[in-house]
């Protein structure tokens, strides 16, 4: 396996097998020799000879079942149980007329339930209450995309890419440790495997959210079209070529909100499924938070910064921006704190995240 990972083409030249594989390959293989050292080869053989497929958790949790779902019950109980109090009403209301009438004492007839005006004021009471209670629900879900999963130019399994491959998020997503945007990956990102792999015979069915099953292959033949890519004549290939794949974007924030991808991942080490979701048991990515004010600040209330210590040895470790913050790192040392939150450097200023 050494040597085909190296030089292919010289192993095909004196081994019958490596010749038949290599003839059955439409696209060729890169050649490592002079590229790679014996440890990283070894290790790559080690893991090819030790992987086993991850173990199946089912999909990826959203909101779990019956949340929400608290409020409503609530609603219907208060609106039965007023429903009893008025029935109670009106039958104490009959009652005391039947004992006045056995008393023979007169009384005016009652006013008929529909036009009392303490029946009608409280029903009025009643109905704007709950009314309220669910327009204010409904406004402050406005504009929030929660579990939102558009359909996209292709189908582009996370589950398979960054689960069962294990590519790392910022090998597509680079600029993510950089930069404000995570940014999409060009083509010619896809293309660096898949000059190789244009085929999906071995992974899991691929499935859409309505359980209509996924060709995999059609897939990556869609890449290649928005790529400009010849599977039989790849040495032909020109990236330059290449066309942007029309991606429906999910996580959409509002433009008076300013969010900082590298100060949260690099600065915060914050990890891509704290706000994503399990990425790695997704296929189509759906968003998994609701990326509302109100989220984003609990967040800051509750994570720790990587606050900058030092040992009782003087080993330094943590953010050393956070050597400026004085008094914290006297409070620590006097107990007053034991850790330090997005919230007490500043997290909760309305102008660090409008401006």
């Amino acid at each position: 396996m050494q040597q085909w990972i190296v030089n292919w083409s010289k192993l095909a030249k004196t081994d019958a097998h490596a010749a038949e594989v290599a003839a059955s390959r439409p696209a060729v293989m890169q050649i490592f020799e002079g590229q790679i050292t014996q440890p990283e080869l070894d290790a790559v053989v080690d893991y090819v000879d030790k992987w086993q497929p991850p173990v199946a958790t089912g999909p990826a949790q959203g909101q779990p079942e019956g949340e929400g779902h608290g409020a409503l019950i609530f609603g219907i109980i208060s609106l039965i149980m007023a429903l009893i109090a008025l029935i109670l009403m009106q039958v104490n209301s009959n009652l005391k007329k039947l004992s006045d009438d056995s008393e023979g004492i007169l009384r005016p007839e009652p006013v008929p339930f529909y036009k009392n005006k303490v029946y009608i004021a409280l029903f009025s009471i009643v109905l704007f209450v709950v009314g309220g209670y669910y327009t204010a629900s409904a406004l402050i879900d406005f504009g929030r995309q929660k579990h939102y999963e558009p359909t996209q130019p292709i189908f582009y399994s996370h589950k398979v890419h960054a689960g069962i491959n294990q590519i790392n998020c910022l090998y597509c997503h680079g600029a993510a440790m950089e930069s404000r945007h995570a940014a999409i990956p060009s083509v010619n990102v896809c293309m660096n495997c898949h000059k190789t792999i244009n085929s999906y015979t071995k992974g899991p069915e691929l499935t859409r959210p309505d359980g209509s099953k996924v060709d995999g292959t059609r897939e990556i033949e869609k890449l290649y079209s928005y790529a400009g890519f010849d599977p039989k004549n790849a040495a032909a290939w020109d990236p330059s070529k290449a066309k942007p794949i029309t991606w429906t974007k999910i996580h959409n924030l509002p433009d008076h909100v300013y969010f900082n991808h590298s100060q949260h991942i690099k600065a915060g080490k914050v990890q891509c499924q704290t706000c994503h979701g399990e990425i790695t048991n997704m296929d189509e990515v759906y968003q998994f938070s609701e990326l509302s004010m109100g989220w984003c600040i609990n967040c800051h209330r509750n994570t720790k910064v990587d606050f900058y210590k030092t040992d009782s040895s003087g080993k330094a470790t943590g953010n050393k921006f956070y050597s400026i913050y004085e008094k914290f790192h006297d409070d620590i040392k006097s107990g007053k704190m034991d850790s330090v939150t997005v919230k007490d450097i500043g997290g909760l200023e309305c102008q660090k995240c409008h401006y």
